[in-house]
């Protein structure tokens, strides 16, 4: 019940991971990362109360839609409601400024598009992201060369796989998607019961629900649902950026 995205794992060995090179994780507790993409309203409105309520971490990775339809717009947040996120302890992450397949795009145009978040953000008071998230979970070496020479410590792509500090490159890190649909819940579901000790899933998550996007559509009680089992099993749910926390300096790397 593996979600595959075809997406190919490469390391990019000429490039230095985000993480100390040794080291090891200084928490037993299996480790979850909550990502939110492409700014939906639910995320506000529903998600980031649950989130508060259970102590819980996370990251958001914002983007702006070109819209067509003055409605659409009523169904992603503004960048006042995106600062209010931040005020409330959350990571802000970039998406692109207008969610490009960045496989697309030569060396300036990815520059352009990160720089838009970037500048959005500083603008509204919010630290310039350190985190990242391929739209469509799309990317190549150019694009992760790129986000390392702008200062990005980590970025999220698919893979349907446990990220593992030892052997994943931390700008290409593996994330499962959840949703509604019964595909995405069966894999999520045991992706989770799964999860042992020293472990650490990602989970790419979508608005709650997502109107605009129902395929990718993860229903209220359900997310409830995820939060609740991961508060009952003692996990660590922690922000992208926070992965730099849980490693302290040795002389051998363990992942336990």
């Amino acid at each position: 019940m593996r979600r595959i995205l075809f997406l190919p794992v490469i390391l990019i060995m000429a490039l230095t991971s985000a993480f100390p090179e040794s080291g090891k994780i200084i928490t037993k507790s299996p480790i979850v990362i909550l990502t939110f993409d492409d700014a939906v309203i639910s995320q506000y409105k529903t998600v980031a109360p649950l989130l508060k309520k259970y102590h819980f971490g996370a990251t958001f990775f914002i983007c702006e839609f070109p819209l067509k339809k003055s409605v659409d717009s009523i169904q992603y947040m503004n960048w006042n409601q995106i600062k209010k996120l931040y005020q409330m302890g959350f990571e802000i992450g970039n998406h692109t400024g207008h969610h490009k397949n960045v496989t697309k795009l030569d060396k300036n145009q990815i520059m352009n598009e990160l720089i838009f978040i970037e500048d959005k953000c500083k603008a509204n008071g919010i630290p310039k992201p350190v985190s990242f998230a391929y739209p469509g979970n799309r990317t190549d070496s150019l694009s992760q060369v790129v986000l390392k020479e702008m200062g990005y410590r980590f970025a999220r792509a698919g893979g349907s796989r446990c990220y593992n500090p030892t052997t994943d490159f931390s700008l290409l890190i593996p994330s499962y998607t959840m949703g509604s649909a019964q595909k995405l819940q069966l894999r999520t579901s045991k992706a989770l019961e799964n999860l042992k000790s020293g472990q650490i899933l990602v989970l790419t998550i979508h608005g709650v629900p997502d109107v605009l996007h129902p395929a990718y559509s993860t229903s209220p009680d359900l997310f409830i649902h995820y939060l609740k089992f991961m508060h009952d099993h003692h996990f660590k749910v922690i922000a992208l950026h926070d992965l730099g926390k849980i490693f302290e300096h040795t002389t051998n790397f363990t992942l336990k």
